[in-house]
C-alpha cells in the first residue's frame, strides 16, 4: 500500500483510497468463495488452475473449452489434444479434490453428492476463509490507521481533522466486515441447501 497524502479538510479522497484497497480484499474474497463447491457444477471451480504448457504457465481456460453440461459435471475439451495430460496433471495439482476422467478428448470432473459431513466441512473452511477476509479487511484499517496518526504526529493533520478521519476509517471498516458478513450468510445458506 502506498502513503497516502493527507490534504487537511479533504475527506473524499481518503475516503475512496480505503475502499480501493478494502475491495481488493473483498476480490480475494469472491474469488475464494467460488472455489467452495456447492455440489452444483460451475466452470469457476477450475478458473484458478493453471497448466504448464509451451513452456509457461497458462489459465486453462486458455487451452480448452470449459462446461457444465448438467449439474454435477464439469467438461474440459482442449484445443490441442497434446495438451490433455498436462491439462489432468494440473486438475490432480490442484486443491478442488475431483479426479478427472480423459477418454482422450474430453476432460469431465464429476462433483460427488454432498453428504452432511462434506457440508460441514465446507461450513468450516467458508469460516476459515471469512475470518481470513475480515484480518484483509482490518489489516488495511490498520495501515491507514498508522499513516493517519503518523500524520497527525507530524502535524501535516489537524487533531480535529484526524479523529475526523478516523471516525470515516471506521466507518467505511465496518461497512466492508458487513459485506464479507453477507457474503460469507449467502454463501452457507447455499451449502445448507444443496
Amino acid at each position: 500500500m502506498e502513503q497516502f497524502a493527507f490534504v487537511e479538510n479533504e475527506v473524499k479522497p481518503f475516503e475512496d483510497a480505503i475502499k480501493v484497497e478494502m475491495t481488493e480484499a473483498i476480490k480475494h474474497f469472491e474469488r475464494d468463495l467460488v472455489a467452495i463447491r456447492t455440489g452444483r457444477a460451475s466452470t469457476a471451480i477450475v478458473d484458478h488452475i493453471k497448466v504448464e504448457c509451451y513452456g509457461q504457465m497458462m489459465g486453462l481456460k486458455e487451452l480448452a473449452t470449459v462446461s457444465t453440461p448438467d449439474a454435477r459435471l464439469v467438461t474440459i475439451q482442449p484445443w490441442d489434444k497434446s495438451q490433455m495430460i498436462e491439462i489432468e496433471k494440473a486438475i490432480l495439482a490442484s486443491d478442488i479434490g475431483i479426479t478427472p476422467s480423459n477418454d482422450g478428448v474430453v476432460i469431465r470432473l464429476q462433483l460427488p453428492q454432498m453428504s452432511s459431513d462434506r457440508r460441514d466441512e465446507l461450513v468450516k473452511v467458508l469460516n476459515k476463509k471469512t475470518e481470513e477476509s475480515r484480518v484483509s479487511v482490518r489489516s488495511v484499517r490498520k495501515d491507514f490507521h498508522n499513516q493517519l496518526r503518523d500524520a497527525e504526529r507530524k502535524r501535516n493533520v489537524s487533531e480535529d481533522f484526524a479523529h475526523r478521519l478516523s471516525d470515516v476509517l471506521q466507518k467505511v471498516t465496518d461497512s466492508f466486515i458487513a459485506k464479507v458478513d453477507e457474503m460469507q450468510n449467502k454463501k452457507e445458506k447455499d451449502l445448507r441447501l444443496v
